[in-house]
């Protein structure tokens, strides 16, 4: 008798602001989940999916949701009360890791270093600098660089858009001195790091924005990233050891900024943890598991191999 295929259902698309990112990352995760023998069913996630999974009644489900109700332990939520095996973090991991003030306060109690911050209202950071620049401005639960405003030094207000009427990215905002120098970024599979990449915004573009994450040509990916030996390693390190702090399960992966400017400080600052990656075509984690060996079919089928309830 033929062994059952393992039927694997792919979220997809989601209610955030990152949907068609997260329409992309299925759509590739679904490709080669196909390739490696997986029967696949692509779900386009709203508020639904509950109802939908119960009919479909998949083996495992393989969250390519990027931003909120994917990434902030919602979906994990749903997911666990249903009985149905997933990939990534769990319910915790995915809602500190989500919420950047809250994970940093976990972060920095494990020692990995994090930026100096606080959050305030948007009206607090609408009317004055709430600290002095150069910092950032960013909404404290949000992914992809989504709402990330850079105040430069000597900038004579904070951004217009904050006093918009149509904004819609909260009235919550975390304020946060602004690092310097490189852009590095290291992802954990299992409890391993793979290596470090460093991100450089393509010409004419100030800084890994969301057009540079997603954009062919948006960014230019040196891998390995060219610092010295003890460097590298101490950002593999501590993409570990914030891993394991935040209760992270799967792939993560954990972007830092190092100041090795001449004038510079020397510092090597964790600005956030990812637990649901981006997979598209631009995407780091594919890049950085190439780079160890793993074809982009290795990695979806050890992510899926890696699925359960509980986590």
């Amino acid at each position: 008798m033929a062994e059952k295929q393992t039927h694997v259902a792919v979220l997809m698309g989601g209610l955030s602001n990152e949907r068609e990112i997260s329409l992309r990352s299925g759509a590739a995760c679904a490709e080669a989940l196909e390739g490696e023998g997986y029967q696949v069913t692509k779900v386009d996630v709203g508020r639904d999916v509950a109802e939908r999974l119960a009919a479909l009644k998949p083996d495992v489900c393989f969250n390519a949701l990027h931003g909120r109700f994917g990434e902030d332990g919602c979906i994990q939520g749903v997911l666990e009360t249903m009985g149905l095996p997933y990939t990534h973090s769990g319910v915790l991991a995915s809602a500190l890791a989500m919420h950047k003030e809250r994970a940093k306060a976990v972060l920095r109690e494990a020692g990995v270093p994090v930026a100096e911050s606080r959050v305030v209202s948007r009206a607090e950071a609408a009317k004055g600098h709430p600290i002095a620049p150069p910092y950032v401005i960013k909404p404290p639960a949000e992914g992809s660089s989504v709402g990330v405003y850079i105040i430069r030094e000597g900038q004579a207000h904070p951004p217009q858009e904050l006093h918009s009427a149509d904004w819609a990215l909260g009235e919550e905002l975390m304020v946060e001195r602004f690092i310097y120098g490189r852009e590095l970024t290291c992802a954990v599979m299992g409890d391993e790091a793979l290596g470090v990449i460093e991100i450089r915004p393509a010409e004419g573009l100030t800084f890994y924005d969301y057009e540079s994450k997603y954009a062919p040509g948006g960014s230019i990916h040196v891998l390995p990233a060219p610092i010295k030996l003890n460097v590298y390693q101490l950002v593999q390190k501590l993409s570990v050891a914030a891993h394991r702090a935040l209760g992270c399960r799967g792939v993560s992966r954990s972007d830092f900024r190092f100041d090795d400017r001449p004038e510079g400080t020397g510092e090597l600052i964790c600005l956030e943890v990812n637990t649901q990656p981006g997979m598209t075509s631009t995407s780091l984690v594919p890049e950085l598991a190439a780079h160890a060996g793993r074809s982009f079919g290795d990695l979806v089928r050890w992510i899926v191999e890696d699925a359960s309830c509980n986590r």
